[in-house]
C-alpha cells in the first residue's frame, strides 16, 4: 500500500498554525510543533484575559474614584452608599472619568449624594 503524505490540506492546516505565530520567538514561530504549542497556549490566555479585563478595569475605576473622593472628604464605599440613597444612578466606569477629567462635575455629583 503507497503511503500517504496528507497532501495540500496538512499544509494548509500547517501554515494557518504557522501563520497566528507570526512574531513569536525563535522556534515558537517557525517550527510546527513548537508553533502549535505557543498558539494553543496563547489562545488560552486571550480567553482568560477577555474576562480578567472586565475585572482588572473595574478596579481601576475604583481606585480613580476612591482618590477623587478622599480629596473631598468622602470614602469610596460612604460615596457609593450615599449615591445608592439619593437614587443616582451612575457606573462607575463614568464617574471616574468624570473624578479624572471634570473634578468640578464630580464634586457636585459628590455634594448631590451627600444631600
Amino acid at each position: 500500500m503507497p503511503r500517504a503524505k496528507r497532501g495540500f490540506k496538512a499544509r494548509r492546516r500547517r501554515n494557518k498554525v504557522l501563520k497566528q505565530a507570526k512574531g513569536y520567538q525563535g522556534g515558537r514561530s517557525k517550527l510546527f510543533r513548537t508553533a502549535q504549542e505557543a498558539v494553543d497556549k496563547g489562545l488560552v490566555y486571550a480567553y482568560q484575559d477577555r474576562r480578567k479585563k472586565k475585572r482588572d478595569f473595574r478596579s481601576l475605576w475604583i481606585a480613580r474614584i476612591n482618590a477623587a473622593a478622599k480629596v473631598l472628604g468622602i470614602s469610596y464605599s460612604k460615596l457609593v452608599g450615599a449615591l445608592k440613597k439619593a437614587n443616582i444612578v451612575i457606573d462607575r466606569k463614568i464617574l471616574a472619568d468624570m473624578a479624572a477629567n471634570d473634578p468640578t462635575a464630580f464634586a457636585k455629583v459628590v455634594a448631590t449624594a451627600r444631600k
